[in-house]
């Protein structure tokens, strides 16, 4: 049994009207929303990770660490006090604007792989916290502080959900729990890691073993190739 990040209790089978809390619309450098015609077929419903199965499920409920990632996102951004964050933020990201997505998605994690990596315990003084944007590039962050930045800039630049998941994997080289992106692009499913500095292509990486994946609308429990038994996941703290 895999203890988690993300605040994730078993698996329920209850329905969950509407979604988490989006990106404010006044951080958006988008000219407009990247079409899925841009992306050639990239995105394929239940494509699976890295050899996996996958069970989809649009409640969301137990995600708390994600929902109050984006509320504390959102309240940054209309109480003002980040502006001078947010601004230099949305300069770097105006550049990326228009591109294809592939340089697009390469661009923003060159950006965010800059950042200092440092743990929760010492930032936070917790064994787990996500962080926003805005934390992440004030303080620095870990794995899956690193996936979320990525996620909201490239949903500022205009990419819809459906073209990103968080993944929290498994990385049995080195037998820890990480989180990384997947941006479904023109190319195909693509990795941006902190642990691998370029952007790699899902298909070329094989030492990681999905357990969850999550964007702002659904989560997908992974399982072993066509096994119908899902990986077994324990409750983390709230």
């Amino acid at each position: 049994i895999i203890t988690l990040f993300g605040g994730l209790t078993t698996m329920s089978t209850k329905s969950f009207a509407g979604t988490l809390k989006d990106i404010p619309q006044s951080i958006s450098v988008a000219f407009s929303t990247v079409s899925a015609g841009s992306m050639s077929g990239a995105i394929v419903r239940g494509t699976p990770l890295f050899g996996t199965g996958e069970r989809a499920s649009t409640d969301m409920a137990s995600f708390t660490k994600w929902s109050a990632m984006f509320d504390r996102f959102s309240n940054e951004v209309n109480n003002g006090s980040s502006n001078d964050a947010i601004q230099k933020w949305r300069a770097n990201l105006s550049s990326l604007n228009g591109l294809p997505l592939s340089e697009m998605a390469n661009g923003v994690n060159n950006m965010m792989n800059k950042v200092r990596y440092i743990g929760d315990q010492k930032n936070w003084g917790k064994s787990d916290y996500w962080e926003t944007p805005v934390e992440f590039m004030t303080y620095g962050g870990d794995c899956e502080d690193f996936a979320i930045a990525k996620y909201v800039s490239l949903r500022a630049l205009g990419v819809p959900d459906r073209a990103m998941r968080v993944a929290i994997v498994k990385d049995t080289q080195k037998n820890i729990a990480h989180a990384i992106l997947i941006v479904y692009t023109e190319d195909g499913p693509m990795v941006l890691d902190n642990q691998i500095k370029r952007m790699t292509e899902a298909s070329s990486i094989s030492h990681y073993k999905p357990i969850y994946s999550i964007n702002r609308t659904a989560w997908w429990l992974h399982t072993d190739g066509n096994s119908s038994n899902p990986t077994q996941v324990a409750s983390a703290s709230r």
